[in-house]
């Protein structure tokens, strides 16, 4: 049977979905079937009905009456832009409660990953030595600004660009071959990464739009961005504080290797520190492409699935053990028409939101 998902019961089925021992989530379905319109009422409702932070990152530019409608803060981030988000920001609770609670390690693992992405190809990434020599310089520059932490020491791409151009100079082939790959992103047109953040992130409500960079900046721009959220959820969880992330065109993470391992590793983070992200994504077949893309599909209980293609209704009716009978439901369905998996529930469900109202305007 359908049940009915009005606004009362979606504050209520949100509010105990910070209760689940992992609270991750997923919104699926092809266009036209409500899947922003479901992650946009249920940032609304965070807002409304919690004291918690929230987050969007935004590649397309569909968040933004939302949030500047709840007096948020929407943040362009562009070539042309002059907001600017520094990729090298670290705090001293940035690994707090980790096994080494070393910021450094943690951090290196952030810039390893984004290094991966800059110079690997599809099928590549780095080599050990130039994973070591990364390391090495990323330890060098981090534990020079920890001596004196002060926001104008903060190190940008450029510091460690220029220690890799030592080290090249001392004759190592991986260090040159490193700093020529950055060098497009440091002193190059695609620099925009090459400052230190300007922008005020304490609003309760940020939306990172980067509908304006270029295609091959977007990834790197998420991975960035979702750093820097990471970064959030940690000061957070020093206050005892949820932060809630929602992450658009989340297949865009998950389409390489080298960004997939970064994004399962610190998915699984975010719940353990008070994070609940939220991909959303109409593409399942990107969505399933690596294993580490897939355990974080197998391991998030809460799905709003909206409907789906044939070819995708197999795949997800064979990874989430879903019935013919409850496959129907997301088979030629109308908007706001679906499956709720909540924990091990699942509920089909209509949404029928009342139109009269401001929110759904």
């Amino acid at each position: 049977m359908y049940y009915g998902l009005n606004a009362l019961s979606n504050n209520l089925i949100m509010c105990n979905r910070k209760n689940l021992i992992n609270p991750s989530g997923l919104i699926l379905g092809i266009p036209g079937t409500g899947k922003s319109f479901s992650a946009k009422r249920e940032i609304f409702n965070a807002f409304l009905v919690t004291d918690d932070d929230i987050i969007i990152l935004d590649p397309e530019d569909e968040y933004n009456p939302v949030v500047k409608s709840l007096n948020g803060q929407v943040i362009n981030l562009s070539q042309n832009s002059r907001n600017f988000i520094n990729p090298l920001d670290i705090h001293e609770n940035y690994a707090a409660d980790e096994k080494d609670g070393c910021p450094i390690s943690l951090k290196s693992n952030f810039i390893l990953s984004l290094c991966e992405l800059v110079i690997g190809g599809k099928d590549s990434g780095l080599a050990p030595e130039e994973k070591s020599i990364i390391d090495r310089c990323v330890r060098e520059m981090y534990l020079k600004y920890f001596e004196n932490p002060v926001p104008e020491r903060m190190p940008i791409l450029e510091d460690l660009y220029n220690l890799l151009m030592k080290r090249a100079s001392e004759g190592n082939d991986a260090a040159r071959y490193v700093a020529s790959a950055l060098e497009l992103y440091v002193t190059g047109s695609l620099n925009i990464f090459n400052n230190r953040t300007n922008v005020n992130l304490d609003n309760r409500l940020v939306c990172f739009n980067i509908r304006q960079l270029q295609s091959h900046l977007k990834k790197i721009g998420m991975l960035i961005l979702q750093d820097a959220v990471w970064g959030r959820v940690s000061e957070n969880r020093q206050n005892k504080k949820k932060t809630w992330f929602y992450i658009d065109e989340f297949h865009l993470l998950l389409k390489d290797e080298q960004t997939a391992s970064y994004v399962a590793e610190i998915w699984k983070r975010f719940r353990k520190w008070g994070g609940i992200p939220t991909g959303i994504t109409q593409n399942v077949d990107d969505l399933l492409s690596s294993r580490e893309a897939e355990n974080i599909f197998k391991n998030t209980p809460f799905i709003i699935m909206l409907g789906q293609a044939a070819g995708d209704r197999r795949i997800l009716a064979k990874s989430l053990g879903i019935s013919n009978e409850q496959l129907s439901f997301v088979t030629q369905s109308g908007p706001g028409e679906g499956l709720l998996f909540f924990g091990h529930t699942i509920i089909p469900f209509i949404d029928r939101f009342p139109k009269e109202t401001q929110m759904y305007r």
